[in-house]
C-alpha cells in the first residue's frame, strides 16, 4: 500500500501522533486545538492527520511548530511525566481510588470504523465526548486506492457463503447512492431556485429577496455561498438512506480515563469481532497516552454473562409472536404529580421544610395558584438558550420510538437521559424521502431496500449480530429514550430548529405532543418548539456562517 505521508510529513507529523500509519492513534497536542482538530475533521473527507498537516501545522497562530523538541510534544519520556504516571499507579492501582481516573483524559481518533461500530463508541453517555464524521456534509461515495467502496468487510459474513451477495449489495447501495448524488443536487436546485427564497441579512437582520440581495455584492455572495452548502447539505441528507450500517465512518473523541476504561471493558466483552478488535487497538494507544487509566481494562464477565441470559430469555419468550413497528412516538409513562413535584422542587431552595412537606403544600394549591408560580419560569425565558430550572428535572417521561437509522444516528447524541436500541433490523420497514420520488429515483429505491433486506434475512439466520451491517439508514429500528422535562425542553427544541433535518423534527415534535397531552401546563415552558416545516432550512444558517467567516477573515 502506498504510504499516505511523505517522508518530509511523516517527520512534521511524528511528534503530534502515537502512530503515522493505523487506523487507531492517539493525538499528543494542546487540549484547545485536539478539539478544533476533531471539528474541523467531522466535515472534511481528509483523515485527520492529513486535516492537522493542511491546516493546522503551519497556521502561525498555534506555534505548533514551536513544540517541535519539546517534552510537551516529544512523548512520555519527560521526568514529570513519569512522576505522575507514577503517583497515579500508587493511587489508582495501590488503592483503588477510582475519582483519579477522571482528573486525566485522552483523545482518540478511530478512523475507517463501521457505523456498527461507532455507535457502540457513542452509546459512552458519561465522560466519553464523540464527534462523527457527518453524512450531512460529507459525500460517501470515494473509494478505496483499489477502486472499492468504504464499506467494512465483516469477518464471519466475508468467510461464509453470504460473502458474494455481501459485497454485490453493499455495492449496488454504494452505486445507487454516487450515481443519484449530481442528479439530485440539480433537482433541489431546481426545485427551490435560488431566486425564490427570502434571504435574511446577517448585519441588519433585514428580510430580502434574492434579487434586492444581489445589488449587495457581499451580501449576494453570502447567499450564494449558503445556498450552494443548504443544497449540497440537503442532497446528502436525500441520499443517506441508502448507506448501509457497513459504511465507514470516522470518530474523534475526548475522554476521562476512567470512561475509556469502562468503555474499554465493555468492548472486549461484545459478541463482534469489530468491536474486540476495537478495544485493543484503542487501548495500545491509551496506553501510550494514559496508562495509568487503563490498566484494568479487559474482558467482563459479568456483561458477557448477563448480556447472553437476557438474549436467550428474549428469544424463548418472544419467538412466537412477530415484530411490530408501531407509533413513531409513544409515551409509555409519565409522572402523575408532575405539577406539585416541580413547584414543590421551585420552592424548596427557598424554604426550611421537608421536600414531602413542600409536595403536599403544592398539592392543596389551586390550579391557578400553581399556575402563578409555573408562569414566571415560562415567561422569563428569551430564547432557547435560557434553560428551565433543576425543579424540571424531577418529572420524567419514557418514550417508545420507531424511526429511520439515520434520525437516530442524530438523537442519539443527547447523552443526560437513559436510552436503549435494538439491534439494527429491516422487519420495520423504511422511510422514503420524497425528494427521491419526485426525482424519479423511487423505484431504484425501492429495488435497493427490497435487496438490502433479503440479504438482511439470508444472513440473520446465520449470524444475527452481524446481520446488523447490511441495514440502511433507511430502514427503521426501535429505541426507547427516558429523560426529564427539563432535557426534554433541551431535546425538542434544539431537534426542531429550521435547520434540522425533516425526519428527526417530526420525531421531536411528536415527543412534544404527547407531552403537551398529558401536561398541558408544564408544556407551556417549551416556547421554542418550532412547529413549521421548511425547505432548505439550514439555508439562514449557512449565511451566518458564511459571515461569520468572511468577519474573521478579515
Amino acid at each position: 500500500m502506498t504510504p499516505e505521508f511523505t517522508a518530509d510529513e511523516q517527520r512534521a507529523l511524528a511528534p503530534f501522533f502515537t502512530n503515522l500509519h493505523q487506523s487507531v492513534f492517539g493525538l499528543k497536542l494542546p487540549q484547545e486545538v485536539a478539539g478544533a482538530l476533531f471539528s474541523r475533521y467531522s466535515r472534511s473527507t481528509k483523515s485527520l492527520r492529513r486535516t492537522f498537516l493542511d491546516e493546522f501545522l503551519g497556521d502561525p497562530e498555534l506555534g505548533l511548530k514551536d513544540l517541535l523538541g519539546s517534552q510537551t510534544a516529544a512523548g512520555d519520556d519527560s521526568a514529570a511525566l513519569q512522576k505522575a504516571r507514577a503517583f497515579y499507579d500508587r493511587v489508582l492501582v495501590g488503592y483503588g481510588d477510582d475519582s483519579v481516573a477522571q482528573l486525566g483524559g485522552a483523545h482518540l481518533a478511530c478512523e475507517n470504523i463501521s457505523n456498527v461500530a461507532a455507535k457502540l463508541l457513542e452509546d459512552a453517555r458519561i465522560g466519553i465526548a464523540p464527534l462523527e464524521k457527518s453524512t450531512r456534509y460529507v459525500r460517501f461515495d470515494q473509494k478505496d486506492a483499489a477502486g472499492n467502496y468504504l464499506f467494512y468487510r465483516e469477518p464471519r459474513i466475508m468467510a461464509s457463503h453470504h460473502h458474494d451477495r455481501y459485497v454485490e449489495v453493499m455495492n449496488l447501495l454504494f452505486e445507487t447512492y454516487s450515481k443519484q448524488m449530481e442528479p439530485m443536487l440539480d433537482h433541489i436546485a431546481r426545485s427551490l431556485p435560488i431566486e425564490q427564497l427570502e434571504v435574511r441579512d446577517p448585519t441588519s437582520g433585514k428580510s430580502l429577496s434574492y434579487n434586492e440581495s444581489a445589488k449587495d455584492e457581499r451580501l449576494r455572495r453570502w447567499a450564494e455561498t449558503a445556498y450552494r452548502a443548504t443544497v449540497r447539505a440537503h442532497a446528502c441528507d436525500v441520499l443517506r438512506g441508502y448507506l448501509p450500517a457497513a459504511t465507514l465512518t470516522n470518530v474523534g473523541m475526548f475522554g476521562a480515563g476512567q470512561a475509556f476504561e469502562y468503555l474499554l471493558s465493555k468492548l472486549y466483552s461484545h459478541g463482534l469481532s469489530e468491536a474486540k478488535e476495537l478495544a485493543a487497538a484503542m487501548h495500545g494507544e491509551l496506553n501510550q497516552l494514559i496508562p495509568s487509566f487503563v490498566k484494568r481494562a479487559q474482558v467482563n464477565d459479568y456483561l458477557i454473562g448477563t448480556n447472553g441470559a437476557a438474549k436467550a430469555a428474549a428469544s424463548e419468550i418472544l419467538k412466537s409472536l412477530p415484530a411490530a413497528a408501531g407509533e413513531p412516538v409513544a409515551l409509555i409513562d409519565y409522572e402523575r404529580h408532575a405539577e406539585e413535584k416541580v413547584i414543590a422542587a421551585i420552592l424548596y431552595p427557598h424554604a426550611r421544610h421537608p421536600l414531602q412537606e413542600l409536595r403536599q403544600i403544592a398539592a392543596l394549591m389551586s390550579a391557578a395558584e400553581r399556575r402563578q408560580i409555573l408562569t414566571e419560569h415560562f415567561v422569563q425565558r428569551r430564547h432557547r438558550r435560557d434553560k428551565p430550572g433543576r425543579a424540571f428535572e424531577n418529572v420524567y417521561y419514557t418514550f417508545d420510538i420507531v424511526g429511520n437509522l439515520g434520525l437516530y444516528r442524530d438523537l442519539h447524541r443527547h447523552r443526560i437521559l437513559t436510552q436503549e436500541r435494538q439491534e439494527f433490523t429491516t422487519v420495520h420497514g423504511y422511510d422514503t424521502p420524497p425528494e427521491l420520488a419526485e426525482a424519479g429515483f423511487k423505484t431504484d429505491f425501492d429495488r435497493c431496500m427490497a435487496r438490502a433486506a433479503e440479504l438482511y434475512e439470508n444472513i440473520y439466520r446465520d449470524f444475527p449480530t452481524e446481520a446488523q451491517y447490511v441495514v440502511p439508514f433507511a430502514y427503521k429500528i426501535r429505541w426507547y429514550m427516558k429523560m426529564n422535562l427539563r432535557e426534554a425542553v433541551h431535546l425538542c427544541e434544539l431537534r426542531t430548529m429550521p435547520q434540522g433535518h425533516p425526519d428527526y423534527r417530526f420525531i421531536a415534535q411528536e415527543m412534544w405532543r404527547r407531552i403537551q397531552e398529558v401536561h398541558p401546563t408544564l408544556a407551556e415552558v417549551g416556547k421554542f418548539i418550532d412547529w413549521k416545516s421548511y425547505r432548505l432550512g439550514r439555508l439562514q444558517s449557512e449565511m451566518r456562517t458564511e459571515y461569520k467567516r468572511s468577519v474573521y477573515e478579515k
